[in-house]
């Protein structure tokens, strides 16, 4: 269900009439075009250049049903980057741990699984379900070690503190910007002395934003049930809202039979200034700072914050 190879799948450019490849019923490769639905175009030059190890938007989105799970767990699963650098920072914190927009347990299981005790929070029930019965799977020492609440980041209420708190998968972008600086507050109020809040995002060129307000790239999804699936994302940035919505058109292609299914999620354009005020506003100071550079308008950066002495 997850990429045992420990890096996300490449992203390719989208093309209309590249086509993607599905498994025939004789078992040879064949090739089908994962046409989007007919009220959605995709532009050549609307497409984003290829990129190793990132994905627009996937993280906030939440599977909607149990067939969800694969575009959502697989691409961001436990063999997911950016688990390594946030367990290393964990050994340095030490636990507890606070996941915030937690999902089915990505981070939260592994990192009860090495022995943090981890309070897992996000708004879908699901979801969370999800995260116990793979804590339970493993085994009662892992279970035990994890607490789940559901409750939305906009209006979070904590009631214990914390060594570490992640706002992993840029989950900072589906908190709207009007609730940020309450989030931020409500975390810095329930960081233990020394503790330490860690959150990554996609930041974009607002010039690049206006110039092509479109993109568009397709990507495999990994599976091991004998399936093919790829999906074409398609992001719509709206600057006068700073908002971003999101669309995954995917086409599953196994021996017998072959279906589409359409996603779409709802994200905001993270300004780092803005966010960088509210963190101050909040009594919390970067730390450190990590970029990695996407492509020539897009970044995505890694911020460690500290509560002020």
């Amino acid at each position: 269900m997850h990429t045992p190879s420990g890096t996300f799948p490449s992203l390719t450019p989208v093309v209309p009439t590249v086509p993607a490849p599905a498994v025939g019923s004789a078992g040879t490769v064949r090739f089908v075009a994962p046409a989007p639905a007919p009220s959605v175009t995709y532009p050549a030059a609307g497409a984003v250049p290829a990129a190793a190890g990132l994905l627009p938007g996937l993280e906030s989105l939440s599977p909607a049903d149990e067939d969800a799970v694969w575009l959502h767990d697989a691409l961001l699963g436990p063999h997911s980057a950016d688990i390594v650098r946030y367990l290393s920072l964990a050994r340095r914190c030490g636990g507890p741990v606070l996941d915030l927009g937690c999902g089915s347990g990505r981070l939260a299981v592994p990192f009860a699984r090495q022995g943090f005790s981890v309070e897992a929070i996000d708004r879908d029930a699901d979801c969370l379900e999800r995260l116990r019965a793979w804590g339970r799977r493993i085994g009662p020492q892992v279970a035990r070690r994890l607490v789940t609440t559901r409750a939305d980041l906009a209006e979070l209420r904590l009631g214990r503190t914390y060594r570490l708190a992640l706002l992993a998968g840029a989950m900072i972008a589906a908190v709207p910007p009007h609730a940020r600086p309450g989030l931020l507050r409500e975390i810095a109020a329930h960081l233990e002395p020394g503790g330490a809040l860690a959150l990554d995002f996609t930041a974009h060129q607002p010039r690049g934003l206006s110039e092509e307000p479109v993109r568009t790239m397709a990507f495999p999804v990994p599976r091991f049930d004998g399936v093919e699936e790829w999906a074409v994302a398609r992001q719509a940035f709206d600057l006068d809202d700073m908002s971003e919505h999101i669309s995954y058109h995917c086409v599953r292609t196994g021996k017998l039979s072959s279906e589409r299914v359409v996603r779409t999620t709802r994200k905001w354009i993270v300004d780092p200034r803005r966010l960088e005020a509210d963190l101050r506003a909040a009594g919390l100071r970067v730390e450190h700072r990590r970029h990695h550079r996407v492509d020539e308008r897009t970044e995505s950066v890694l911020l460690v914050c500290r509560a002020r002495a």
